[in-house]
């Protein structure tokens, strides 16, 4: 450092250090907000402070529905366990009740011959075997009851009514999140972003959403919903203000028709929350569109969701969706790797309140769409002239270079004689 300091002075390094910030201007950018619905459709939400958790066990089928699948297994195996445990310190007790774990019982002499409750059952290992046998009903013929004892007779009933809860209620969870509705929300897909334009005259906000499986939803419904932090006059601070906003259908039904992807769009009239919003003033809105699908799978019959949502850096003002659906060989034909290209479209920078007070707004816009297309045709036409006309020059020059020159021969007469070869 003492070194750095007696070759480059202190004044300079101080002088280049301001110069550079003043070369580089600080940009701060907004301080991003948290979505409420992410683009997965996961919920970012967190509980806290919950009090009542007895709630959760009441309703005990639905909590093992959407506990994380190693808990679900975990669960699944020691409630078995558990039980041929529980059932098998019931049957060693029982054998130890009768007297079967006794030693002179089990050879006896010229006496009665002895009867056990169960046969074979001599140790907590052997009769937790038994316990095994009776509920997954295995039965290997080494162990079996007798008519001795009717307690076991009553134990041997109630393992059996246990044993069928039990297996109804995890084989029941376990097909219930196999086959839960959001698994089949994962093959329907939505644009990563939206867009602004003009159709039919109107502004709209637009979105494009498919299907990846060739089973259909059926009764496909859309829905929109706008969050955002409203104040009411009153004061009061709403952190989390859901309107709907409505979807141009041509159907009464709100229902869809998802066989092919479809662009769903809302026109941006006086009842949209996006009505006063400008293309400038769209960057600096706080706000959230939320989207909803709803429909019943055609093969389960289960009622699905899939949801996404678009924030103000995810909206293209100006943009459309490039077409995807083409017809080829009788069979209509959808790229999906076009699926979110969009295309640059002309349309005004105003509000759809402004564009609604002055129409003429929008014919400028178009107007000056179509010079500016017409000056861009020209240019290539130009282009392609000039371009045109270099290569014919540049073949003249070529075909001029391989011209043979005239070469002339004195006679030795004087007389001069000119040929070409």
């Amino acid at each position: 450092m003492l070194a750095r300091k007696s070759i480059i002075p202190e004044e300079y390094v101080l002088a280049r250090i301001a110069a550079e910030n003043l070369r580089k201007p600080r940009i701060r950018d907004r301080p991003r907000k948290a979505r409420f619905i992410a683009k997965n459709g996961a919920c970012n939400l967190a509980h806290k402070n919950i009090r009542e958790q007895g709630r959760f066990l009441q309703d005990i089928f639905t909590t093992l529905v959407d506990l994380k699948w190693r808990h679900t297994l975990v669960i699944f195996t020691m409630s078995f366990l558990c039980s041929w445990l529980l059932f098998a310190m019931m049957w060693w007790l029982v054998a130890f009740a009768h007297g079967d774990m006794d030693p002179s019982t089990e050879n006896p002499s010229n006496s009665t011959k002895w009867t056990p409750c169960v046969t074979c059952v001599r140790s907590f290992t052997s009769a937790f075997l038994f316990s095994i046998e009776v509920q997954v009903t295995i039965g290997f013929g080494g162990r079996m009851m007798t008519e001795e004892c009717p307690l076991a007779i009553t134990v041997l009933i109630l393992q059996n009514i246990v044993g069928l809860i039990i297996n109804a209620v995890m084989l029941g969870c376990i097909f219930m999140k196999t086959a839960q509705a959001h698994r089949r929300a994962e093959t329907l897909i939505f644009s990563r972003q939206a867009v602004i334009a003009v159709r039919n005259g109107k502004l709209c906000f637009m979105f494009r959403v498919g299907d990846l499986r060739k089973s259909m939803i059926i009764s496909a419904s859309v829905r929109i919903q706008v969050v955002r932090k409203t104040t009411t006059p009153e004061g009061e601070v709403i952190p989390i203000h859901q309107v709907d906003i409505p979807v141009d259908n041509p159907i009464e039904s709100n229902n869809i028709f998802l066989v092919a992807p479809l662009i769903i769009c809302h026109v941006i009239d006086k009842r949209s929350p996006l009505y006063d919003i400008s293309a400038s003033d769209l960057a600096l809105q706080d706000l959230e569109l939320i989207v909803i699908l709803e429909g019943v799978v055609e093969t389960t019959g289960i009622t699905t969701q899939a949801r996404t949502s678009y924030v103000a850096e995810e909206i293209l003002w100006g943009h459309r969706f490039v077409p995807i659906v083409t017809e080829e060989e009788g069979v209509y034909s959808v790229d999906y790797s076009k699926f979110g290209n969009t295309v640059k479209v002309a349309a005004p920078r105003c509000s759809a309140r402004e564009l609604d007070e002055k129409p003429s707004i929008l014919i400028q816009t178009l107007q000056k769409s179509e010079l500016s297309h017409q000056n861009s045709l020209r240019k290539r036409n130009s282009m392609r002239r000039n371009n045109s006309i270099r290569r014919s020059n540049s073949m003249r020059r070529t075909n001029s270079s391989l011209i043979v020159p005239k070469v002339q021969f004195i006679t030795p007469e004087g007389s001069q004689s000119a040929s070409e070869t």
